[in-house]
């Protein structure tokens, strides 16, 4: 009973003491970070670190970038993409699964997308075992839109690791009115964006953009990288 008391005092320190004072305040994002065990999505050799303040590796120091990303960065991210009951939500990069258990917690439907094997076999594992219906985990390359584009369209994608730019092929499997987020940009600073698709017009489809926060985040496999050379 005692190391349930501790781990429940451990999550509610994580949401009062790390993520509300990063600006999330949204009821339903706490609500869900309340109730998904994010211990439950961390390595065994991890568990005593599953709620501090710090990216979590899910691999191998020779798979150095593998890693859950700090609570605070997940829980603004999914503030930001304000998950709807009726949304269908794409993300790159599973992980150990606990963002996507997070989007569905909320959604009707979340496909997940993880280029490494060993670690999409793993969060399928956690999502089994956690009893969350509403997933569907892909093992492939999510930067290819061919890996997922059959399951689209999307009310909201969320890349959960860093890449240069928004792919901008990704905004057209966007519905009307969906959300795109994403953290862009080089160290030592990168902008989270997040770019939402507007109602289609004559011209074909609008699209607004911002950079609510800076962060820095490990890259995602697969996406372009723009040339180290500048004319």
């Amino acid at each position: 009973m005692s190391v349930q008391i501790d781990i429940d005092q451990a999550r509610f320190n994580m949401i009062e003491q790390q993520i509300r004072p990063w600006d999330v305040l949204d009821g339903d994002v706490l609500a869900t970070l309340s109730a998904v065990a994010r211990e439950d999505f961390v390595p065994p050799e991890h568990k005593a670190l599953a709620f501090s303040d710090m990216e979590i590796p899910l691999s191998k120091p020779s798979q150095a970038g593998l890693c859950m990303l700090a609570p605070r960065v997940e829980a603004r991210l999914l503030q930001e993409l304000n998950v709807k009951s009726s949304d269908h939500v794409l993300e790159i990069g599973t992980g150990s699964g606990y963002m996507a258990a997070l989007l569905a917690y909320n959604a009707k439907r979340v496909v997940t997308v993880e280029n490494n094997q060993s670690m999409a076999a793993n969060a399928r594992d956690n999502i089994e075992q956690a009893h969350i219906h509403n997933i569907e985990l892909v093992q492939g390359d999510g930067a290819k839109v061919q890996t997922w584009a059959a399951f689209g369209p999307f009310d909201a994608i969320v890349l959960s690791g860093s890449v240069a730019s928004v792919p901008q092929a990704f905004l057209q499997h966007l519905k009307p009115g969906g959300r795109l987020a994403a953290i862009c940009g080089n160290e030592p600073v990168m902008c989270a964006t997040v770019v939402t698709r507007g109602e289609d017009n004559a011209q074909g489809a609008t699209f607004s953009q911002t950079t609510p926060w800076d962060t820095v985040a490990p890259r995602l496999s697969g996406f372009d990288e723009p040339s180290a050379f500048s004319f």
